[in-house]
């Protein structure tokens, strides 16, 4: 029969679509409002033959319409389920319950969305109505010649009739519709060529009616009534009763195409640069950015792989990376600077700008990685991180401001272990070890159990026991104090803001960092799962105990309530830029106090979304001399990735200055003298970097001839190429010379090696840096600085890599020091450890990891329009 060839095809490909992914198990879920058993065996049974497997979710008749929507919500989510049907009365099918369906899983064609396809003439972007396709299909398979017949439908409702409708007109036919009760059924049952029955015939309507010639088809599985099988004046086919199979079989398609990666369908959006170029912020007010979930699916995410944060802004899940695990990477650009300005050398720009001229006018796929800007420069001195001019990411205020409050949780993280190390030194210090044990494992309801983070501590201790009530008094003794020494707590609170006077301030045994310092923003930055996030936040040592062991977060019992604050900031957020390329913007440590890059997960989900051939920028803070080598020596040692190409920005502001030429605000010609002098500068960040990494490029300068000349000192140098930009005017088409550059470095192959061995000692990693970038003839390490590495060497941390609190502002630890210092010792003041991040933290001089604001404030200029609600001021 029909029925059973549609059941043999579909079981067929079905099986060949498994045979090609065998991860791919198809499932139907169908949900029944009532007790129709006849139906629910006929289903199970089909499926089964044809090798599908059926979730029957079966609600009382009388169920309400949310009750409805609720049971398809949870559906919708539930990535294992490729199709949904219901089976529910005719008055429970409202426009709300049948547009819960996602469209996607609607394999009875029902939305508004399949219909309007349909209509539209896109049948084949949709799923159309499986009976009303059954008809058309039987009739054709019947010699029954469509063009214009005439065609009624009687007592069919909305969807059905709708498709049945479009379908019929498709194929030349004439179609009228009617239900049982009209009273001009008689006549037009006269005229039509074929009758397409939706729903039983009523008793009291003659098949006399129907003319002799007419072909019926019965879509109705309960039509029997009035021997209308056993009559031969027409024809009569009966539709085959349970018919998705085919579009499950499209489902299941249409699901395994998604798993792969798909070719992006980027719409671009359009600049219309002026000059003189307006603010940053007028720059970004006046584009209109995409809706977030249209570009996210122009770049292939599935409609499941975000979570949408307003109109502009959207968190990307993770299982991402498991559906293209077999994607191969792109390639992968870094852009770092020369020693900069207190203003910056925008390096932010310069990668806002290579992805435009790459995506938006070479028609390359590429992603940015940029860091999420802390609010304190914000207000502070720098202002925002978005880039600038024609090359940022929008909209900029929200990019600035708050984000997705992705360090919000941080702070939230960070204070709450602070609380608890104040609070668990407390309450040992004022109870007997009976007593404290009963209060951290009480009994509840007469239950005394420990908890899942109670028995990974006893573990540690080694106590193999289950029971609270078997442990010995030494045992008790063991499990329920830590002895923290006061005097060894390295664990600060944290604030997002510039406060200088904080650093005076003590909670507890704390004082406070600013929050991009946390050692939690480094784990997020750092790890590449939700699993790896929990084991480095369990790892973080916040102490030792008056033995010299250290503690850690885990000791302290808090790591399930960290990584549940931090469950959505590991989620990377996307953005666009001003011409509507993505960007993902993730995580935040600024460079000179913490190691200064974006997080590694955002690199690795877009190296997989762009393609083999495409291109992630991702930049490194500050100057090369500490962002860079932190990029190279930390992030690459933690990710496993290695550069193609490297970017070098340098500014003919910046090489001025470091050249003992004027400060950044007297931007005067310079003659070629004080260039050649200054070209030390430039060739000591090239040389440093290019044996160790990959290829060099210099960008953004001003005047022709500084231009000119800085590009022959660049390629003097051993720069690959130097290429001038001016993106900050004209957008991407001004990095276009760039782009192409930045495409034929990358396809030279890389050299990358790391600056140090791991297992040297701790002080000779920090000799090696000092000497190899720094240009120190050596370190000097104060007394307390000595005491920590000998406690970080004894407890086992010794051959973590290093991550240097240095100035920006000098390759020494002299922020007035320009140009290349030579001969200096390196003062080393103190010295941390991250072990849930995973490196040994030095601090140069008296760096401060508490900034502190300057005698006028960006936040003077920073105001908000109370009537039409826009942010002005920012930059």
């Amino acid at each position: 029969s029909d029925g059973h060839k549609v059941i043999q095809n579909s079981k067929e490909v079905l099986s060949l679509l498994q045979e090609k992914n065998p991860t791919f198990k198809p499932v139907l879920a169908i949900i029944q409002a009532g007790d129709d058993n006849l139906m629910q065996e006929i289903n199970q049974n089909l499926a089964e033959e044809a090798g599908l497997n059926i979730t029957h979710i079966c609600l009382p008749p009388d169920s309400s319409e949310a009750e409805i929507i609720d049971e398809i919500l949870k559906i919708n989510e539930d990535t294992r389920v490729h199709g949904l049907a219901l089976q529910i009365s005719e008055n429970s099918f409202s426009n709300k319950v049948l547009n819960a369906l996602k469209p996607e899983k609607d394999v009875d064609g029902v939305t508004d969305i399949n219909l309007g396809r349909l209509v539209r003439g896109d049948a084949h972007e949709c799923y159309v109505s499986p009976v009303a396709r059954a008809v058309i299909e039987l009739l054709e398979k019947s010699g029954v010649n469509l063009d214009g017949k005439k065609m009624l439908v009687i007592g069919a409702h909305g969807s059905l009739e709708a498709a049945l409708q479009c379908l019929f007109q498709r194929r030349g036919s004439m179609t009228m519709s009617s239900q049982w009760k009209t009273p001009q059924l008689q006549s037009k049952l006269h005229e039509a060529d074929i009758v397409v029955l939706g729903s039983p015939k009523p008793e009291e309507i003659p098949l006399s009616w129907i003319q002799p010639g007419t072909t019926v088809l019965n879509c109705s599985h309960d039509f029997l009534s009035g021997g209308l099988h056993t009559l031969s004046a027409f024809t009569c086919i009966t539709c085959f009763p349970f018919c998705p199979l085919k579009n499950m079989v499209s489902s299941g398609r249409r699901w395994l195409r998604e798993q792969q990666h798909t070719r992006w369908r980027l719409h671009c959006l359009k600049l219309q640069p002026l000059s003189p170029v307006p603010s940053d912020l007028e720059i970004s007010r006046a584009q209109t950015p995409k809706a977030v979930e249209v570009l996210a699916k122009e770049i292939g995410l599935l409609a499941d792989e975000i979570e949408i944060y307003g109109k502009s802004k959207a968190k990307v899940r993770l299982s991402l990376l498991e559906r293209l695990k077999d994607q191969a990477d792109g390639k992968y650009v870094l852009v770092a600077g020369i020693t900069p300005t207190p203003l910056g050398e925008g390096k932010s720009t310069v990668t806002v700008g290579l992805v435009q001229a790459l995506t938006a006018h070479l028609n390359i796929n590429s992603f940015a990685c940029l860091r999420q800007p802390s609010q304190g420069p914000t207000f502070g001195v720098k202002g925002g991180a978005a880039g600038g001019g024609y090359a940022q990411v929008i909209p900029m205020e929200e990019f600035n401001l708050h984000l997705t409050g992705d360090i919000h949780a941080i702070t939230a993280a960070n204070n709450l272990l602070a609380a608890a190390i104040d609070t668990r030194i407390l309450h040992e210090n004022t109870q007997t070890d009976k007593a404290l044990y009963n209060r951290l494992v009480p009994s509840v309801n007469g239950v005394r159990e420990f908890s899942s983070i109670q028995l990974a501590r006893l573990k540690k201790l080694g106590i193999n026991k289950t029971d609270p009530n078997a442990l010995t008094e030494e045992e008790i003794g063991k499990f329920a104090r830590l002895n923290i020494d006061p005097s060894t707590i390295t664990w600060q609170r944290v604030l997002d803001t510039n406060d200088r006077f904080l650093r005076k301030i003590t909670i507890g045994q704390a004082q406070f960092d600013i929050a991009v310092a946390s050692e939690i923003m480094a784990v997020l930055a750092l790890t590449d799962s939700l699993v790896d996030m929990k084991e480095r936040l369990g790892r973080m040592v916040v102490a030792s105990d008056k033995n010299g062991q250290p503690v850690t977060a885990e000791d302290l019992g808090v790591t399930g309530a960290l990584t549940v604050l931090m469950k959505d900031a590991i989620k990377p957020n996307l953005m666009q830029t001003l011409e509507g390329t993505p960007v993902f913007v993730h995580a935040g440590p600024f460079a000179n106090i913490a190691h200064g890059n974006s997080s590694v997960l955002a690199d690795k989900i877009a190296l997989k979304l762009v393609g083999e051939e495409g291109f992630v920028v991702t930049e490194a803070g500050f100057g090369a001399d500490i962002g860079m080598e932190k990029f190279f020596n930390i992030k690459c040692r933690a990710s496993g990735l290695v550069p193609n190409a490297v970017v070098l920005v340098a500014t003919v502001r910046a090489l001025k200055m470091h050249g003992g030429g004027p400060g950044v605000s007297l931007l005067l010609p310079s003659s070629k003298h004080t260039f050649l002098k200054i070209s030390l500068s430039l060739k000591t960040s090239l040389n440093e970097y290019r044996c160790k990494t990959t290829n060099v490029f210099i960008t953004r300068t001003d005047t022709r001839a500084e231009i000119d000349l800085v590009c022959e000192l660049a390629k003097r140098a051993g720069a690959f190429d130097a290429v001038p930009c001016y993106h900050w005017s004209i957008g991407g088409k001004g990095s276009v010379e760039l782009a192409r550059a930045v495409r034929d470095a990358a396809n030279k192959g890389s050299r990358f090696r790391f600056l140090y061995d791991v297992q040297l000692p701790i002080v000779e990693k920090i000799r090696t840096i000092a000497q190899a970038v720094y240009g120190a003839r050596d370190i000097e390490l104060s007394p307390e600085a000595q005491s920590k590495i000998d406690r970080y060497t004894q407890q086992g941390f010794g051959n973590l890599p290093i991550c240097m609190a240095k100035t920006h502002l000098s390759l020494s630890h002299q922020p007035d020091k320009k140009g290349v210092p030579r001969d200096f010792i390196l003062p080393i003041s103190d010295v941390r450890a991250s072990i849930g991040a995973g490196f040994i933290y030095p601090l140069v001089g008296t760096m401060s990891t508490m900034p502190g604001l300057p005698t006028r404030p960006c936040f003077y200029d920073i105001d908000l329009d109370t009537e039409t609600e826009q942010v002005k001021g920012l930059f």
